[in-house]
């Protein structure tokens, strides 16, 4: 479960980091039904998973080092501080931050969180709940149940869209020249107030 995410897990074990994390959007694809979430696929073939082996012998690495463990850019990083989503890292004598174990962990989190699109707001809650784990996952639940809602209703509405594309497409089936296009005189028709193939009424 995701609440039972460790918060500082010692640096030996980073390598089982990007599991856990697979295991959080192997349960969001369960919720949803491989079905309607079809254009979501995508995120599978991300390459979201941790590159963190190639620094599990750093007791610290700087911000570049980070950013490429984790695939997330510099700049975006420091937002992330900035938001709180990451501990503020210790500094070097000669100024440079130095990230450890936690905050490579961390950041993959937050990642993967963004990568269901899920909203900044949404994922500190999220981080709320791995740095103080309780036994009802409720919140936790509803948190992924509203990005659910948001997602299929994005889904419907682009659907709606692909229908309306594929009407305004079967308006022109060969070459022409401009005035004579079915797909611009549907567009112009629209422009007009008229009633127009892709949406069949008149438009307001």
């Amino acid at each position: 479960m995701i609440c039972a995410l460790a918060t500082a897990p010692p640096l030996s074990n980073i390598q089982t980091i990007s599991l856990r994390y697979e295991v959080f959007i192997e349960q969001f694809y369960e919720r949803a039904g491989v079905d309607e979430l079809e254009t979501l696929e995508l995120l599978r073939s991300q390459d979201i998973k941790l590159r963190a082996v190639d620094y599990i012998s750093k007791t610290t690495m700087r911000i570049k080092e980070l950013s490429t463990a984790t695939g997330v850019e510099i700049e975006t990083i420091r937002f992330y501080e900035k938001q709180g989503l990451l501990p503020a890292p210790a500094r070097s004598a000669n100024s440079y931050r130095e990230y450890e174990a936690p905050h490579l962990e961390r950041l993959a989190f937050v990642r993967h969180c963004r990568a269901l699109d899920m909203p900044l707001a949404d994922v500190k809650r999220l981080l709320n709940f791995v740095d103080a784990p309780v036994e009802d996952c409720a919140g936790v639940d509803h948190l992924v149940d509203a990005q659910l809602g948001r997602v299929r209703a994005r889904l419907k509405s682009m659907r709606a869209l692909e229908k309306q594309l594929v009407q305004l497409r079967a308006q022109c089936n060969g070459e022409h020249d401009g005035g004579e296009c079915g797909i611009l005189h549907e567009l112009v028709a629209a422009a007009h107030g008229e009633a127009c193939a892709c949406h069949g009424t008149t438009a307001g």
